[in-house]
């Protein structure tokens, strides 16, 4: 007479590992997320569906002043990259900037050398977390806000700060450079 074979127990299911923990995705570009987190900032990156390439479009699509918008826009002086930070309502004084910097001829970058010397496209060149560095001018005017908005990296996304801050992680020089009024 044979015994009933007993059934082998059930091997146990395996675990399902948990996954991992990720940290939340930035709308900014990847490098300029990079360089939040090394300066141990945290700030509010927005992203907007449509481009906020000119300071006009990004003003209306934040919902503040036209001169609450930083404009990061890079120039050559005597050849070399120089980035200048100016408010969204005004426009360079090539002239003051070759002053202030001691050059014989002051130019418009074009974007070929926007891109080599920051890492980001015309329209959405942050203030700092280039991929060189560079020289630095922050127009003084930038100052006579609380708070400015400036490009995360893409034509697509801006982000909040006080001028003081922004100026000093730009590592910028703040100078009168902007166009008089007329």
């Amino acid at each position: 007479m044979s015994t009933p074979a007993t059934p082998e127990p059930a091997a146990p299911e395996p675990a399902t590992p948990e996954p991992a923990p990720t940290a939340p995705v930035s709308p900014a570009h990847p490098r300029f997320a990079e360089a939040l987190a090394e300066l141990g900032l945290q700030v509010e990156v927005r992203r907007f569906p449509d481009a906020t390439r000119t300071a006009a479009e990004a003003a209306a699509a934040v919902g503040c002043a036209l001169s609450e918008i930083v404009k990061s826009l890079v120039f050559t002086a005597d050849g070399v990259p120089v980035l200048v930070l100016m408010d969204g309502s005004s426009r360079v004084d090539v002239e003051l900037v070759r002053r202030e910097l001691g050059a014989q001829k002051v130019k418009r970058a074009d974007a070929d050398l926007v891109r080599q010397t920051t890492g980001y496209a015309i329209g959405g060149v942050p203030p700092f977390g280039h991929a060189t560095r560079t020289r630095v001018l922050a127009d003084r005017h930038l100052l006579d806000h609380a708070v400015v908005w400036a490009a995360a990296g893409t034509p697509h996304t801006v982000f909040p700060l006080d001028p003081k801050t922004l100026i000093a992680h730009a590592g910028a020089t703040v100078a009168d450079v902007r166009e008089p009024a007329k």
